[in-house]
């Protein structure tokens, strides 16, 4: 044994002296043993880098208590983890940039172009005439849009050319009070009208231009051949949009329908036995034609269906109701009102009760001149109708009103044989008659 051995038998390994003054200054660690720390089979030191005890103090090498840590003056400067994550993104979003700005560059100055795939176009391809596209086609040209301007205001409207001296068919209240009328065909070319004559109980009324060539008329069909369910094609200008076209069908035949009535006299409304069409039809739409399958003129586009006046949530365009004067009708009267400036109603002779509320059509007891309502010597007296009768069919068609009474004489001509159905006393009674004639306004 060394003498070391002898007056220390119990090394203490747990503790160690505190080192010279003069090697202790900040930042610096405590001089290190090379050659360990202790005897052959004791065990090390604790390196140098970590706490320090005091002296006295015993550090127990498995408690796990946090140790202290032991302010060495502040660390060198250096770069840290956040630092080196700062400048990894900072380098990666700089190296993305500049490699899509140079592909960018790559792209446009490269040869190839970016086109994505489409359908060849079509070396001038049809459409079927009997296709809504080949109906259009056909009609547009011969369709007019009016632009009306008078002393109560302006308004556009539709008609259609019906010959090749310039007469164009449009309804009465488009044209009703026109202090200037003008004339725009599809090809844009716009040109001045003249009113050649209306009537306000058909609402419809003829204009003419002049000094107008190449005019296209519509070919006029027969009404009397429409089914419900046929599919038709109106053409107008809605809202002044020009040349609008829209499809639908007829849903109904022989609808009864007034309108009009602005005046309050009664002067100015139409009666008419109309198709109805779920084809949308707007202000603007008005006088433009109802065309068939086949391009054939079957109806004069005139009134639509709206929400009640009343409802506040009411809407001013389609809701699938619209209602056009049959072709036959309008061809009849359009040749009165190119002949003759007027046109003829035919008239059964008698004064209706208006304020009838029962069903069917009351002949008056008098008329508003104080006349008996039965016109002496007139289609109905001849055919034996007494005042107080009460109509409820034409030819075999049941009418529910004095309008629609009026509406279904009106769907003839005048001199046109009619046959009516009539309850006196309780009792039906079939009578046959010839329609009169009357000049309309």
């Amino acid at each position: 044994m060394t003498d070391r051995q002898q007056t220390d038998p119990a090394p203490q390994w747990w503790s160690r002296p505190e080192p010279a003054a003069d090697t202790r200054r900040a930042g610096v660690p405590p001089p290190r043993d090379e050659g360990g720390s202790g005897a052959p089979g004791q065990e090390p030191q604790q390196e140098d880098h970590a706490p320090v005890p005091g002296p006295g103090v015993r550090y127990d090498p498995w408690d796990v208590r946090p140790l202290q840590a032991v302010d060495r003056g502040r660390p060198g400067a250096g770069f840290r983890l956040w630092h080196v994550a700062v400048f990894a993104a900072a380098t990666a979003l700089l190296a993305g940039g500049a490699g899509g700005y140079l592909g960018v560059l790559a792209e446009r100055q490269s040869n190839t172009r970016l086109e994505l795939p489409q359908a060849a176009a079509a070396r001038d391809q049809g459409r079927a005439p009997e296709s809504v596209a080949g109906i259009a086609a056909t009609a547009l040209p011969g369709v007019v849009t009016l632009h009306v301007r008078g002393t109560t205001g302006s308004g556009t409207g539709t008609g259609f050319v019906l010959d090749a001296q310039g007469h164009i068919l449009t309804n009465n209240h488009v044209v009703a009070g026109a202090g200037e009328i003008a004339v725009t065909f599809s090809t844009g070319e716009s040109v001045t009208a003249e009113l050649v004559g209306r009537d306000s109980g058909y609402d419809l009324a003829v204009v003419k231009v002049g000094g107008v060539r190449g005019l296209r008329p519509l070919s006029l069909g027969n009404s009397e051949n429409v089914k419900v369910g046929d599919p038709v094609v109106a053409i107008g200008a809605p809202f002044d949009l020009s040349n609008t076209v829209t499809a639908g069908i007829i849903s109904a035949t022989g609808r009864p329908v007034t309108a009009g009535g602005d005046k309050g006299d009664g002067s100015d409304i139409s009666y008419v036995d109309a198709l109805q069409t779920d084809a949308p039809i707007n202000p603007g739409n008005s006088g433009g034609p109802l065309l068939d399958a086949e391009a054939h003129v079957v109806g004069i586009n005139s009134a639509i269906r709206g929400a009640d006046k009343d409802d506040p949530t009411r809407q001013g365009g389609s809701i699938g109701l619209g209602f056009a004067i049959p072709v036959n009708q309008g061809k009849r009267v359009a040749e009165e009102l190119i002949r003759t400036g007027r046109a003829t109603h035919p008239v059964l002779g008698v004064t209706l009760d208006m304020q009838y509320t029962g069903d069917g059509a009351r002949v008056g007891e008098k008329g508003e001149d104080g006349k008996p309502a039965v016109v002496a010597d007139g289609p109905a007296a001849r055919a034996g109708v007494r005042a107080g009768d009460v109509i409820t069919k034409v030819d075999g068609r049941r009418v529910r009103g004095a309008d629609e009474l009026i509406i279904k004489v009106r769907a003839h001509r005048p001199g046109d044989p009619l046959t009516l159905t009539v309850l006196r006393e309780g009792r039906e009674r079939t009578l046959e008659l010839v329609l009169g004639s009357a000049n309309g306004s």
